[in-house]
């Protein structure tokens, strides 16, 4: 059975799936409903393009990865049959799910389309995989990467849709101490439990412009430094590292215009980030030449400098209103799905760090 990164990002884009399909998760309750009900329905008299949009394009990334998983590890099955089959009974599972839950309006015609999005996906990876696309994919990956690359890649692969929830700090990823402490304290409100929170001596206070500017810095030199541990020559790191200043300051301005509007998507570029981005890149360039537990090493040290700094600092009222616009709306489909990965990228990538560089010791003091 072929080794491959589709099925660990096959599982999390299903568990992300589950997440954007039951939030908020509150107040779940009988409605007294058939849950068949809504199979039967009429088509819905209100609808949007975004719905429909939103709805194939969801689940299209599911079904080509179930796809190429099957494709690669088990040549043998049908893998669109069982994409399709395995993909359809998820949107099914959600879509009666959500009867329990007063806020979503489970439909037959969201869970029709739901599928056509599985198919669509799994028809294009078999295509790909078909006239052999997909095999010079092999090629580029054993090529360029090393071959333990896998869970790098899924990483790197998850860094841009983390940027695209609105950070307090740009690409300031896992700032989120206050707002579980804030969390936290809502729901053990009015219980025992509450006087178990600890109390701050001193409110957090707002980074100062040169922290600020030094966690920008490292959150583009972070992703730079995975790369870098895992790409095989000079040339090549030469390019990823052109595309990663490329998805780091392109996503971060697509989250701006889709929370403020078009017109201030740059408009988090100020001075300190300005000069936080220039240093990046400049000092992305050396580590080119480092080894791979060095430069997993200082990534490791950096995530946690930028994380301590983080979240040792709160996030502006201004930030408290931006969030809105996330929980309402169209938004509230993809909320909850990129903000988790948002919050929780440097924990996973620290957590990832940890265990491969542990894991690595041993066999070296073997040899």
């Amino acid at each position: 059975m072929q080794k491959t990164a589709a099925w660990p990002l096959a599982g999390i884009y299903a568990a992300l799936i589950v997440y954007a399909s039951l939030y908020p998760f509150e107040n779940w309750r009988s409605q007294g409903v058939d849950w068949t009900a809504f199979l039967f329905a009429p088509w819905p008299r209100y609808w949007t393009g975004f719905d429909v949009m939103s709805n194939v394009l969801g689940y299209a990334p599911l079904g080509f990865i179930v796809t190429l998983a099957l494709r690669r590890s088990a040549r043998h099955l049908p893998a669109v049959a069982l994409a399709l089959s395995l993909g359809s009974l998820l949107a099914l599972s959600m879509e009666s799910l959500q009867l329990f839950l007063p806020v979503r309006v489970p439909s037959n015609v969201d869970w029709g389309l739901n599928t056509l999005g599985v198919f669509l996906g799994a028809n294009l990876a078999w295509t790909l995989e078909r006239f052999g696309f997909l095999n010079r994919w092999s090629r580029f990956r054993a090529n360029w990467f090393l071959p333990e690359a896998k869970g790098s890649l899924v990483l790197l692969a998850l860094w841009p849709v983390a940027l695209l929830f609105p950070a307090p700090v740009p690409l300031g990823l896992g700032q989120v101490l206050e707002r579980t402490e804030d969390a936290l304290a809502l729901r053990l409100q009015d219980t025992l439990w509450l006087d178990w929170l600890p109390v701050r001596e001193v409110e957090l206070q707002p980074l100062l412009p040169i922290y600020e500017a030094l966690c920008v810095n490292l959150g583009q030199l972070i992703p730079c430094m995975l790369a870098f541990s895992l790409i095989r020559q000079l040339h090549q790191k030469v390019i990823a590292w052109f595309l990663l200043l490329t998805f780091g300051i392109g996503f971060t301005g697509l989250s701006a215009a889709l929370t403020y509007g078009p017109a201030h998507a740059w408009g988090w570029i100020n001075a300190p980030v300005q000069l936080a981005l220039f240093m990046a890149a400049i000092f992305a360039l050396p580590m080119m030449w480092l080894k791979e537990k060095t430069l997993q090493v200082l990534a490791l040290v950096g995530l946690v400098l930028q994380l301590t700094l983080l979240n040792n600092a709160s996030a502006s009222a201004y930030f408290a209103l931006t969030l809105q616009n996330w929980e309402q709306g169209q938004f509230i489909r993809f909320h909850g799905l990129i903000q988790w990965i948002g919050w929780l990228w440097p924990f996973v990538l620290m957590a990832y760090l940890m265990r491969h560089l542990s894991a690595s010791r041993p066999s070296k003091m073997g040899e």
